[in-house]
């Protein structure tokens, strides 16, 4: 009887503690890292220690491509992801990084709402479940050399992150390839790669004034990362510290969107205070990229289906 007892016991302190882990890609000073373990902190103390979140960060657990089937499978039960790294499982991921479909965090915004549902409805049919989203600031163009005239860029070679990027290079007349943030430096150094377009925020992460001279302000799309979570994982919580982690969620949401737009200024300060020169695209090359957007629109509206396109026009108010 006295067994019994003391295995009922052990139950219930199992099923009252849980030791998570977490995978994110990105470095520990980054914006993200530093949101997301303010959330693991304000989990741990909304639960009295009952749920602890380790963070892992700078993809030390698992590479960026593996983070969520690592979730889904429940090796891990956290994880951080930029959502058009998953174009090619759906195209409703790739319109986060369409080319001046948005403009402003305000538009970033109302395209996370016509889409969450959606996002969310993705993971859970897969079993994950969504905890929040935050974008990076707006992405800009990284080269050696000055470029007025988009003909410059032709035969260079681009640092791709997602099938987006990719095509982006293509259009352009570049040459993609596909490389991690954390491989950034050696890829520029070797010769690898000779652009990018990416955040400032990256620019800084990866020192990329030492590679590179010239930051082009074309503020060309806000991309956003989630955190998910696996589903089994969840529910083996109690109802009260699952309440507690998804209202940390919700604030590190708000947190996170107000620390990118300080980001931004922030990291383009850096920027220049390192030499790098930070300019806005010329006429052309701005021209250039838009056209390229518009391309890249229309083939994702032949991808999407009736659900993307719903979601499309949501967004634009229709």
């Amino acid at each position: 009887m006295r067994t019994l007892v003391l295995l009922g016991a052990l139950l219930g302190l199992a099923l009252a503690q849980a030791s998570w882990n977490m995978a994110t890609p990105y470095p520990e000073a980054n914006f993200h890292t530093v949101n997301i373990k303010a959330f693991a902190k304000e989990v741990e103390e909304a639960t009295a220690g009952r749920v602890r979140i380790t963070v892992h960060s700078a993809g030390s657990l698992f590479p960026h491509a593996r983070i969520l089937p690592a979730v889904r499978a429940g090796q891990v039960q956290m994880g951080e992801v930029l959502i058009s790294l998953l174009a090619n499982e759906n195209p409703l991921f790739a319109l986060d990084s369409l080319p001046f479909l948005v403009g402003s965090y305000e538009d970033a915004r109302r395209l996370y709402q016509a889409s969450k549902p959606e996002i969310e409805r993705w993971l859970e049919q897969r079993g994950m479940r969504l905890l929040f989203s935050v974008p990076w600031p707006p992405q800009g163009l990284y080269v050696a050399r000055p470029v007025g005239d988009p003909a410059q860029l032709k035969g260079l070679k681009f640092r791709a992150y997602n099938p987006i990027t990719a095509r982006l290079a293509e259009l352009l007349g570049m040459v993609p390839t596909q490389v991690e943030v954390a491989d950034l430096p050696q890829a520029f150094a070797t010769g690898l790669v000779q652009a990018m377009i990416t955040s400032p925020t990256t620019g800084v992460d990866t020192q990329a004034w030492d590679f590179v001279k010239y930051f082009y302000d074309v503020k060309a799309w806000i991309p956003k990362n989630m955190v998910i979570v696996n589903r089994r994982a969840f529910e083996g919580l109690s109802p009260q510290d699952q309440r507690a982690l998804l209202e940390a969620a919700r604030r590190a949401e708000e947190r996170g969107w107000r620390l990118s737009q300080e980001e931004e200024a922030k990291a383009l300060k850096v920027l220049a205070e390192k030499g790098m020169v930070i300019e806005k695209p010329s006429p052309a090359l701005l021209a250039a990229l838009k056209k390229a957007g518009e391309t890249l629109l229309l083939d994702w509206q032949r991808q999407a289906g009736a659900v993307g396109i719903k979601i499309y026009r949501a967004y634009l108010g229709r």
